[in-house]
């Protein structure tokens, strides 16, 4: 019987509502289709479930392209939605490259089988807090893919539906529609009006309205458009044998400093605070500053930006929206 812990049944609901609740319904079959479609065993949820089903299985009889001997994978159940969809294009386009492998996918269905990083260890997990944030600096570049000119290799131009043709192939190509575009996360502010009758309800209006003018100032820039993770923090990189790597990449075309916001108000549960807080986000930003090329106040602006939009969703998905509104408040002080 599978047994799913209650905050995650919440966050699927709050987040989804109908379409939550059948997923919710129909996930032990979805569980038995995906078993059966690849030859896997042993499903055993990962502990921190969040907006999809993740688990660790053991494949029997791997299919092609599979091979044999490759041993525990990961196998990932969603909604069907634009997140997901991304999520496999972008996924495709990296090839394993800076991020784990993609071994199979269903669109439709919202199924993922992804490689295993092994050991596993999450970047939060290092104590170096100055090390962690040069790490994840690589990684983010390695990550990114500039607009103007990507190179598939020919397994990815076969997922992106270009089989056959010159692996050297502009993303402008790509099926646009299958990115999410940073400029649409930050129209859903106009949905917080909406729904506060102008206002924005327990979020402090100076500093939402501080980042709806700042980030159309921004885009209008059009500075380092990439494609990019999107949902770039300490628990979405992991240690393993090719190196540290990202996993949930949510494939978003935006200007790159904005990858940065995530990383800066992450890992949450484990951020110091009071005076020790300010001094890690400052010391953070010269290291950022360093490895990345950007400006002091062009990282404090996309970390105000990210943290109010975090906010947002979590008044908007039910889950909390305190946290990042005292981040937002801590960041703006900054500047």
């Amino acid at each position: 019987m599978l047994i799913l812990p209650s905050d995650f049944i919440s966050t699927i609901t709050n987040t989804f509502g109908e379409d939550g609740k059948q997923f919710l319904a129909n996930l032990p079959a979805l569980i038995e289709e995906a078993s059966a479609r690849w030859g896997l065993t042993n499903i055993q949820p990962i502990p921190n479930l969040s907006y999809n089903f993740v688990a660790y299985a053991d494949l029997t009889s791997p299919p092609a392209p599979l091979l044999k001997g490759e041993g525990s994978i990961v196998l990932k159940l969603g909604i069907p939605r634009d997140e997901l969809t991304s999520e496999i294009v972008a996924l495709r386009l990296l090839n394993g490259e800076g991020a784990c492998k993609l071994i199979d996918a269903d669109e439709e269905k919202g199924f993922l089988l992804l490689e295993r990083l092994q050991p596993g260890e999450m970047l939060s997990t290092l104590e170096d807090d100055e090390e962690a944030t040069r790490i994840a600096a690589e990684v983010m570049k390695r990550v990114w893919r500039p607009l103007n000119h990507v190179t598939l290799s020919p397994e990815g131009a076969k997922g992106l539906g270009y089989e056959g043709v010159d692996p050297s192939l502009s993303l402008r190509m790509t099926s646009w529609s299958k990115f999410i575009q940073l400029r649409d996360w930050f129209e859903g502010l106009k949905r917080l009006r909406k729904m506060f009758g102008g206002g924005t309800g327990p979020l402090d209006e100076k500093l939402v309205g501080r980042v709806e003018r700042s980030v159309k100032d921004l885009f209008a820039e059009n500075h380092n458009p990439v494609l990019m993770h999107g949902d770039f923090h300490h628990f979405n990189i992991l240690s393993s044998e090719r190196g540290w790597l990202v996993i949930d990449p949510k494939g978003v075309i935006g200007p790159a400093c904005y990858e940065v916001g995530p990383l800066m108000m992450n890992p949450w549960e484990k951020l110091p605070g009071g005076s020790r807080l300010k001094s890690r986000i400052e010391r953070r930003v010269d290291i950022l500053r360093e490895h990345l090329g950007f400006e002091r106040e062009r990282i404090l602006e996309w970390s105000l930006a990210h943290a109010i939009l975090s906010a947002w969703w979590g008044v908007e998905d039910k889950t909390g929206w305190e946290f990042s509104m005292r981040f937002a408040e801590l960041i703006a002080d900054l500047e």
